[in-house]
């Protein structure tokens, strides 16, 4: 067995079957040229072929059933590669529509803790000729982050490229990084290095004094500057209430040349733009179901802490808090006021230690809490209204066996208190949006495609 992070075993104890806790990904693909009838049946034939797992992906909670025992891992001695990789084929017509439809049935279902928690289904039957590829993996396992880069890395550039790599396989995720010298054996009793220990200890300590003065700084910065958005600001909205175990998932690519021209007009960055669309979306689908609170709504936007380099596989996420702007009716202040928030975020973060990061990111996300506890009515205000990532995905086409990837489309975590969250990829030169919603309490979320779609547009024409 083996010792599991508790930011990593916290997705399990917290995990309900309200509440699934793992990320999910649909990838559509264009097979080869000269594929036949069975060409998907192919495809699953040779993932299945890899029945060699890494310790990554062959290992399940220690006890399934009991708390204590979600916070130790046990290697599986082998894995049933047919429950894992399944094969479907969509109902007809086979549009998009019912592959949607699909996925949100497939992402609202608990993994099985008596197996390694990771699941793929390979889809045919699209009326275009495609085949999509649906995959969830607990997030205690990985995050967005790494889940896309274990992706990435079983892809190819080359459309020549017949190997047919498969996430869950041996050695994978050496492909992308540079050869490391082994470790020093620790001396000392039991193998430990005291004087490494107490070097930790001392870091600890220091990083623990260290918390008050971080948080006298966030507090100042919170009252000083007013582009600085804290948490509880949001107002109450349709998101920000309990929520049921059904979900629904809409998808959706825009031009990331169009999104850079904005960035480049505006001085902002993609993330900018990315809120701002987000935000006039967000104010058009609230009015026309007549709940468009007076006040911005805000969204937490998780942040990548990995330092350049680093290689590590297990959750190493910050949160900022930004605001949408959902209460400013111009598409330019809107990107201006969404820029402003996020930057002011960035200062106070940049002048704060990694742990003092994940500290405030704590207490940025501590108002969802009450939402784990019996009784909860969503009455209290709300932290943010919901949550939006960006997840960095392939810079070039991707080939996966010959077949051109088409898509990637992230589905995240939605949770009492955040009914909605919203997850972006870069694939080559498209970002692409999933949005994942509680099927109850946030009705008819595939208008915020073609909401999206005409904020970019009201942004297209503010910086022409």
């Amino acid at each position: 067995m083996s010792y599991m992070p508790v930011t990593d075993s916290m997705f399990l104890v917290a995990e309900s079957r309200e509440h699934p806790m793992h990320v999910g990904g649909l990838q559509l693909f264009t097979p080869p040229d000269g594929a036949g009838p069975d060409y998907v049946r192919s495809v699953v034939e040779t993932m299945r072929a890899h029945t060699d797992v890494s310790s990554r992906f062959g290992r399940r909670p220690a006890d399934p059933v009991g708390i204590v025992g979600n916070t130790w891992w046990t290697d599986v001695d082998s894995i049933d590669v047919d429950y894992h990789v399944r094969h479907t084929a969509l109902p007809q017509p086979g549009r998009i529509r019912e592959l949607f439809q699909m996925v949100s049935l497939w992402h609202e279902t608990l993994l099985d803790r008596h197996r390694p928690m990771w699941e793929l289904q390979v889809i045919e039957g699209l009326e275009d000729g495609r085949f999509a590829v649906y995959s969830k993996v607990h997030h205690s396992l990985v995050d967005g982050v790494s889940a896309l880069k274990y992706m990435t890395l079983s892809l190819s550039e080359d459309p020549n490229d017949m190997e047919g790599r498969v996430v869950w396989q041996p050695g994978l995720g050496k492909r992308a990084r540079p050869q490391e010298p082994a470790p020093a054996k620790p001396s000392g009793l039991f193998g430990v290095d005291p004087l490494g220990v107490a070097k930790q200890a001392a870091g600890l300590t220091s990083e623990v004094l260290g918390m008050v003065p971080a948080s006298l700084k966030v507090v100042g910065n919170a009252f000083r500057d007013h582009d600085y958005m804290a948490p509880f600001q949001a107002p109450h909205t349709i998101f920000n209430v309990p929520i049921g175990g059904a979900r629904r998932f809409v998808a959706q690519s825009y031009s990331l040349e169009r999104i850079n021209a904005i960035r480049r007009a505006a001085g902002a960055t993609v993330n900018d733009v990315v809120l701002a669309m987000c935000g006039g979306a967000l104010r058009s689908y609230l009015a026309e179901l007549g709940e468009l609170p007076d006040r911005s709504l805000t969204a937490m936007v998780p942040v990548n802490l990995r330092k350049e380099g680093d290689a590590s596989d297990s959750n190493a996420v910050g949160t900022i808090i930004a605001t949408l702007g959902t209460d400013i009716p111009d598409a330019a202040d809107r990107l201006h006021m969404a820029r402003d928030s996020v930057r002011a975020a960035r200062r106070v973060m940049g002048e704060l230690s990694p742990m003092q990061v994940l500290a405030v990111s704590a207490a940025n996300i501590a108002g969802l809490a009450p939402g784990l506890l019996p009784g909860y009515s969503g009455r209290t205000r709300p932290p943010f209204n919901l949550v939006i990532s960006n997840v960095p995905g392939p810079r070039a086409p991707m080939y996966w066996n010959g077949s051109r990837l088409d898509g990637i489309y992230p589905a995240s975590i939605v949770l009492d208190g955040a009914a909605i969250n919203i997850t972006i990829s870069t694939n080559y030169d498209n970002l692409e949006f999933g949005i994942v919603a509680c099927r109850t309490s946030v009705p008819h979320v595939q208008r915020l495609i073609h909401h999206l779609e005409d904020a970019l547009g009201e942004l297209e024409k503010a910086f022409a």
